[in-house]
């Protein structure tokens, strides 16, 4: 139902700019078009018009929008969207070309759809296919881009890293070889994005990192008290479904796992108190705790939500609920973050829609302030304020 469901999520997404009023505002989209491109593009054009001709983004009047439609590119494809809002108040602002290695003052609005690959004002990689093979054609990748506000520098990373691809795969160990595939990803992008053909600036990298809970642990702690029951393909002896019943209770019913199945019969766990019981288990980040920084998590796990859009906050019994949408930032942009000097809060982490349906991901939002001149060391090295 994409008409119903756009309706209700640019509803949801004006309601937060409406909140916040940021000046500078990025909104990073993954998976544009959905799996049927060729059908859905039209959808996507629909929605860049509505939002930038909306009257709930009238005030920002300069705009970057960066879409990876070129579906027919295997090569190329990541199905990454990222879009740059510019309020009216904001003055000076600065985009890097990175071929011309210079930055260029932002003005007007502009799109740029098929032409992603000859745009110096970004960088795009889709990851080698050798990242993940189980995956005909994989479309993970990122796409960066470098800004210059009031002398302070930083990149902005679109990201979309590897899936699991099965549920029982992901069982088998802690951590999973999903895991894995995605540190080695991420790994990728953050070297990519600190070596030395560029100035180092600090950096933000959100998206869909695709990040799970450990699947063996949480599994073990949700059936604790659970005896399993293994079940095989005849012809292969393949497992193909584990179903986990009390050992006393009349061997009631809790969890049954298969390649795409994940079944639990309470899924008030993983609402109440927005999760916090199950964040230990969040533990794909802590390899990165040297080179990445995020808030604390005060909301829901982000992913999988019923795409029945009469159900707002109904997961989906197809993966265990986990935080896969993620705002992460490098330690240096940490310190850019204007620190609260009283009792008002000035950070916000957090999700969107929480009793709406907004597709299987609930969009998350980080919503700061940058102190005046604290890129001022940064930005004197590069002079970025003073280059055309």
């Amino acid at each position: 139902q994409p008409e119903n469901l756009q309706k209700n999520w640019l509803r949801e997404f004006y309601q937060v700019v409406h909140a916040h009023k940021p000046h500078f505002m990025a909104l990073h989209c993954q998976e544009f078009g959905g799996k049927n491109y060729e059908a859905s593009m039209s959808h996507v054009d629909k929605f860049v018009k509505e939002l930038l001709s909306s009257d709930a983004m009238k005030d920002y009047n300069r705009a970057r929008v960066y879409l990876d439609e070129n579906y027919k590119s295997q090569e190329h494809f990541t199905a990454l969207g990222s879009f740059y809002f510019l309020h009216e108040s904001l003055k000076n602002i600065y985009q890097f070309d990175f071929k011309a290695k210079k930055y260029k003052k932002v003005t007007g609005k502009e799109i740029y759809s098929d032409t992603l690959e000859s745009t110096p004002m970004l960088e795009k990689e889709k990851f080698p296919q050798d990242y993940f093979p189980e995956c005909k054609w994989s479309r993970k990748g990122f796409i960066r881009t470098r800004w210059c506000i009031t002398d302070c520098a930083f990149d902005l990373v679109n990201i979309h890293l590897f899936h699991d691809a099965s549920n029982l795969i992901a069982w088998e160990t802690s951590p999973s070889v999903y895991s894995g595939i995605r540190h080695k990803a991420l790994g990728y992008v953050l070297d990519r994005i600190i070596d030395q053909r560029f100035e180092k600036v600090s950096y933000f990298v959100f998206g869909d990192f695709n990040f799970r809970l450990d699947a063996k642990a949480v599994v073990e702690t949700l059936c604790a008290k659970a005896t399993m029951q293994t079940i095989r393909a005849a012809d292969t002896n393949e497992v193909v479904k584990l179903i986990f019943r009390e050992s006393d209770n009349d061997r009631k019913f809790m969890l049954q796992l298969e390649k795409k199945l994940f079944d639990y019969f309470n899924q008030d766990v993983f609402r109440d108190n927005n999760g916090t019981a199950l964040l230990e288990f969040d533990r794909e980040l802590s390899v990165f705790k040297d080179r990445l920084y995020e808030l604390d998590i005060s909301f829901p796990p982000s992913y999988p939500y019923s795409e029945d859009s009469s159900q707002g906050k109904q997961y989906m019994n197809t993966r265990c609920p986990a935080w896969c949408d993620r705002i992460l930032m490098s330690h240096s942009a940490k310190e850019l973050i204007l620190k609260s000097e009283n009792d008002e809060k000035i950070v916000i982490y957090d999700h969107i829609g929480p009793n709406v349906c907004m597709g299987d991901h609930k969009p998350v939002f980080l919503s700061f302030r940058i102190a005046a001149g604290a890129g001022k060391p940064i930005a004197n090295v590069h002079k970025c304020c003073v280059v055309q």
